[in-house]
């Protein structure tokens, strides 16, 4: 309602003023007392104030305004604004906000709120810039940014974003409910979501802080963010500079960490170093101050202190870009020469300087060995620490259950590993016949592979293989077996349950066939999303809900897509006749299946029990030289080996594994 006579002298008299006071509006339970010293300025909108604000230390804050300049601003019941330094415009303010020492909030000019900013990821120069809106998933940032090659898919999901981008343009900002802004500098052109804290950030321009209530945003002190969006989850602290950026659910970042043209998808943690132009997919990690990580595209990779890359040869300037596949990691002062491209689940040690491509070796060794690239094939597949990865991945997922936007696939051994298994395993093969099973070392994409490497590396790709395999076979029957129990009236005969067991065995989806890729954390037949591509590019799909729609899909079907593409692989790998497979070449699979689990399992264990050796031991017992003291000493910090909860978890993988082998042994003789 409008302002009496009689409230308006009560305003002045309490140090307002106006120049219209006929477009200032209140609530009809708005009491006057809680509005002091408060310039208004074109149309205001005021609510009421019934509640207090609890302060840290036990202070209580009323709700009101006091002490500000606002203009064209309407403000919820509720809130508590004062000590504006500069002034706040053209903002709605939502019930129960809190905003203290502020220098200025505004909205100038229209603002789709750092929706349609382009990013020039991976490549410095240009080329593969995606566009970001705060929908964004790392599936769809993959799709502009690596299929350059399909000009007219680039073009259609560009202008569906940018029309997306268009719908979130308004002259106005909004700041959502339960929102406390403290001591923050200069907010210009900000969409703020529901219970964002915002306390000491110095600059925030053009962008949007997609908080909601079950996952809020944190941004600290003397953050620095322009041209960006920020999902849900997130917390951004002390000093971090964002420059060009997107930042995914429940990601960390702080300690001065900076970034340009940079995206990062979710539960990321940056700290300490710096980004040019990188796809960080989910579970990207760096925590040291000596770490640059530029032009490259990296997921689930944890980057070591020094580690670096190079995307120029000082010629025709930062133009070219690296991968490392998911699960990559490299150690200290480790270095690469872009273009290079790491396989999956790889660690990278020292300096490698002729452009590597281990794309096709999964699980292996990078060593630097007087100036020269070893691969050690394989090698990581009987690490404790990829398994402890693996198993660390999901647990740490902090996104809130309901609206996840990135769908995460968090298998180790996928048909995507899998069949990069089968093509190293080709290789290996046919560097040993090219080269002679005596050779000393071997030659594979300007790095070398010792005879011994190559040797065990094939051993460990056909156990890893045959656990896939027996994963998938015994996964396929269980879920057989479970759909006849269900839906015979009457308990069946051993030789029905066979039967149905081989009649039921091929898949009756064959969409799963094929090569699969990883796209930033989904995993899914190429020949699907090479569908999906098709779809945008006719224009049958032209939505960002139908596309990321369509992509769910492909991701909730996984497994059912997993298993058409390990039943063809497993007809290839043990010569089957899918017209002529008995139990007997089933139980020859799974015992197969059961000998590979056990044996990566126990080299798991043993790798495991290196951290409790004598030689691990040297670095405790500080005030003791005796063996025993050093021991106990050990064993308080570290704890004893077969109590050890990762260690407990080998070795009732092992029993659960067997069991469930012989179970299906039983079933099936």
């Amino acid at each position: 309602m409008s302002l009496n006579n009689q409230q308006i002298a009560r305003l002045e008299n309490q140090g307002c003023s106006c120049d219209d006071w006929s477009q200032i509006y209140i609530s009809p339970t708005t009491n006057l007392k809680y509005i002091r010293q408060v310039r208004f300025s074109g149309t205001c909108h005021i609510g009421s104030f019934q509640r207090d604000f609890d302060m840290p230390g036990g202070m209580k804050k009323h709700s009101g305004i006091y002490r500000a300049l606002l203009h064209n601003v309407n403000v919820g019941d509720d809130c508590c604004i004062e000590n504006i330094k500069n002034y706040i415009a053209n903002y709605d303010i939502d019930h129960d906000s809190f905003i203290e020492n502020v220098d200025t909030i505004v909205v100038d000019g229209p603002s789709s709120f750092g929706n349609g900013v382009e990013v020039a990821v991976l490549n410095e120069t240009g080329g593969r810039e995606v566009t970001i809106h705060d929908r964004l998933t790392a599936h769809e940032a993959y799709m502009v940014a690596m299929y350059r090659h399909r000009p007219k898919l680039i073009e259609r999901l560009k202008n569906m974003a940018l029309e997306y981008a268009a719908q979130r343009s308004s002259n106005r900002g909004h700041i959502s409910t339960h929102c406390t802004i403290i001591d923050a500098h200069i907010i210009r052109n900000v969409y703020i979501g529901p219970n964002c804290r915002i306390e000491g950030a110095s600059r925030l321009s053009n962008g949007s802080l997609m908080s909601r209530q079950e996952s809020p945003i944190y941004i600290g002190s003397s953050v620095m963010l322009d041209d960006f969006i920020i999902q849900d989850g997130t917390s951004i602290t002390d000093g971090t500079m964002l420059t060009r950026a997107y930042v995914g659910q429940s990601c960390t970042m702080g300690h001065a960490y900076s970034a340009t043209d940079s995206l990062f998808f979710s539960n990321c943690q940056e700290e300490n170093g710096e980004a040019c132009a990188i796809f960080a997919g989910p579970f990207t990690v760096t925590h040291h101050k000596s770490t640059l990580l530029i032009a490259g595209m990296f997921s689930f990779m944890n980057a070591g202190s020094g580690s670096n890359q190079s995307n120029h040869m000082y010629k025709l300037g930062p133009i070219h870009q690296g991968s490392m596949e998911r699960g990559a990691k490299t150690t200290s002062d480790s270095y690469i020469l872009w273009p290079a491209r790491i396989g999956a689940f790889s660690l990278v040690m020292g300096r490698h300087t002729k452009n590597p491509d281990t794309s096709q070796m999964p699980f292996s060794y990078l060593i630097e060995k007087n100036g020269e690239t070893y691969i050690v094939p394989g090698i990581n597949l009987r690490s404790v620490g990829t398994i402890r990865d693996a198993q660390k991945w999901p647990k740490r997922d902090k996104r809130h259950p309901e609206q996840r936007l990135d769908m995460i696939n968090y298998n180790l051994l996928s048909p995507y590993t899998i069949d990069k298994m089968v093509h190293g395993l080709d290789i290996l093969q046919q560097l040993q016949d090219l080269s002679g099973a005596t050779s000393d070392t071997y030659t594979y994409q300007s790095a070398s592979i010792t005879r011994n490497s190559l040797m065990r590396g094939m051993k460990l790709y056909r156990m890893a293989i045959t656990k896939f395999l027996g994963n998938s076979l015994i996964s396929h029957l269980e879920k057989t077996l479970t759909t006849l129990l269900h839906t015979t009236p009457t308990i069946p005969t051993h030789d029905q349950i066979l039967h149905h067991l081989i009649t039921n065995l091929a898949p009756t989806n064959q969409q799963g066939t094929g090569t699969w890729i990883d796209l930033a954390g989904l995993i899914a037949p190429h020949s699907l999303i090479s569908d999906l591509m098709d779809q945008v590019e006719t224009g049958s799909i032209d939505t960002l809900t139908t596309f990321d729609a369509k992509l769910k899909d492909i991701h909730t079907n996984y497994y059912e897509l997993e298993w058409a593409w390990a039943y063809d692989l497993m007809l290839k790998y043990y010569n089957l006749d899918p017209d002529n497979i008995t139990p007997d070449h089933l139980i020859s699979i799974i015992q197969a299946w059961k000998s590979s689990v056990i044996a990566l399992d126990e080299m798991i264990y043993n790798d495991a029990r290196k951290e409790f050796s004598i030689t691990a031991q040297t670095g405790f017992g500080f005030d003791g030289t005796r063996p025993s003291t050093i021991a106990a000493d050990f064993e308080q910090v570290r704890g004893d080996f077969e109590s050890n909860p990762f260690v407990s978890t080998v070795t009732a993988h092992i029993a659960t594994k067997t069991a469930l082998g012989d179970k299906w042994l039983e079933i099936l003789k």
